[in-house]
């Protein structure tokens, strides 16, 4: 039935199309809006303002080099609306995008809706899914002095992650500026835990259209987009407005597995080093070889980034990465995003301060049995969420199975389970690896040599 939905959508309304933009001074904000419609259905105007009351503007909010970044957005946030009903043709009437553009845009749409493919049971692939046509004529190539105040810009969710990349680069001081998309305390609150203050932020507000809400509701297509290649332009954007020098990710080498083994459904695409590489490519190309756009924590996995963390008691009380409880600050302990972290976390810090901190003792929550077992391998789906590999789960796991073990403690439920069907001998020790792979600038190089002699030492 939804492949049958799938095909009669795209029958039914055969063209999406990208109408334009605008860039507009409101008050203390730039305001972005983009118009897109699915032709014979309905429109969407969706917004983002960023806030620079407390930043120093140093090039121009329209300039020729500011609209090819906000023409790329558009292109970027256009693929939340289109897959309300998956029209067949993109019509682009805003730009030009040359052959490589195309594969660019393609390659990013199908791989990071993959999650949304899979879950909706659309059968279909790169080359079929989606046709873009556009203005014929070349866009001129943007001209204008790009005026540089060498900052870094710090993209900041609330997680583990973030917190990791700002006490490692916490000499460089007056130059990091913290991006965050939408106000949410815990991103605040790992800016003040940092040692900065609010000034330090960097605000975006992104507003999805109702019209989308409302067909969502009527039963369209709805599911998981590549939200973190719009935190890419839009950081991009605002990188160029303050004269930023480096966008500074916290993306880890565990973004780069597939969620169900042998394809590439892979919830975290946008986070991947193979979406970092792309983008990097499309802004050399389109937009500005003096932004860099790379991932500090790329050359590490999500169970080493969890033992840097976990000396890091500052961040303790105030990150947070669940994604039911963002709205209200807390850790749900009932999700698979929740799961992992407390998971991954459990060898590295005192377990009964754990407990507290998440507010319950998740390896004992028998009702999370699924997506445990979807965590560690054990069955065929990892949960889709932003998580780490099965063999670092594995590995944290039997760290702290041996834990218990030592100090003569009751296993929880689920350890007790994973113990019986996995054991408990550790076989290598992943806290040793060092993903190569990675785009990371020699300048930054001492804080990748100061994290990483600090998760490899007494192993």
């Amino acid at each position: 039935m939804p492949q049958e939905t799938f095909l009669e959508f795209r029958k039914t309304y055969p063209t999406f199309t990208y109408e334009r933009y605008t860039i507009e001074r409101v008050g203390t904000r730039v305001k972005l809006t983009f118009y897109f419609s699915i032709d014979g259905l309905c429109t969407f105007a969706p917004t983002t303002e960023i806030e620079t009351a407390n930043l120093t503007v140093l090039n121009d909010p329209e300039s020729e080099t500011a609209q090819a970044i906000v023409f790329a957005l558009g292109m970027t946030e256009l693929v939340s609306y289109w897959k309300a009903a998956c029209p067949p043709t993109v019509v682009v009437r805003c730009g030009h995008l040359s052959d490589w553009d195309k594969r660019f845009w393609k390659r990013l749409y199908y791989r990071g809706l993959s999650e949304f493919f899979y879950r909706n049971g659309i059968d279909t692939d790169e080359s079929d899914f989606m046709e873009l046509v556009c203005d014929p004529n070349p866009t001129p190539s943007p001209t204008a002095e790009y005026h540089s105040a060498g900052l870094h810009i710090l993209p900041v969710g609330g997680g583990k992650d973030s917190c990791v990349t700002a006490a490692l680069l916490k000499d460089e001081g007056a130059k990091n500026l913290f991006f965050t998309v939408n106000d949410q305390k815990a991103r605040t609150d790992t800016v003040l835990a940092a040692g900065y203050t609010e000034d330090a932020m960097l605000r975006t507000y992104r507003v999805i259209d109702k019209n989308l809400l409302s067909l969502n509701s009527q039963g369209f297509l709805n599911g998981h987009t590549p939200f973190s290649a719009i935190v890419a332009f839009l950081s991009y954007y605002c990188a160029y407005l303050v004269g930023a020098r480096d966008i500074v990710l916290s993306n880890e080498s565990s973004a780069n597995e597939s969620n169900i083994a042998g394809t590439e459904v892979n919830h975290q695409y946008s986070k991947s080093y193979a979406f970092e590489c792309d983008f990097a490519k499309y802004a050399e190309r389109n937009l500005l070889p003096e932004i860099r756009y790379f991932s500090l924590l790329r050359p590490f996995s999500e169970l080493q980034i969890a033992k840097q963390f976990a000396g890091l008691g500052q961040f303790h009380e105030t990150f947070r990465s669940c994604n039911r409880g963002s709205k209200q600050n807390i850790w749900c302990a009932k999700c698979a995003k929740c799961l992992f972290v407390f998971s991954i976390l459990s060898p590295f810090m005192e377990y009964d301060r754990l407990c507290a901190l998440f507010g319950a003792d998740m390896l004992d929550d028998t009702d999370l049995l699924a997506d445990f077992d979807g965590l560690c391998g054990f069955s065929e789906v990892k949960p889709f969420e932003c998580v780490g590999t099965t063999a670092e789960i594995v590995f944290a796991l039997k760290k702290t199975a041996q834990k218990f073990q030592n100090e003569g403690r009751t296993l929880p439920a689920l350890l007790r389970h994973f113990t019986e069907t996995a054991g408990t001998g550790v076989d290598e020790n992943l806290l040793l690896e060092y993903e190569p792979r990675n785009n990371v600038p020699d300048e930054f190089l001492p804080a990748i040599k100061e994290m990483y002699t600090y998760v490899s030492k007494d192993c």
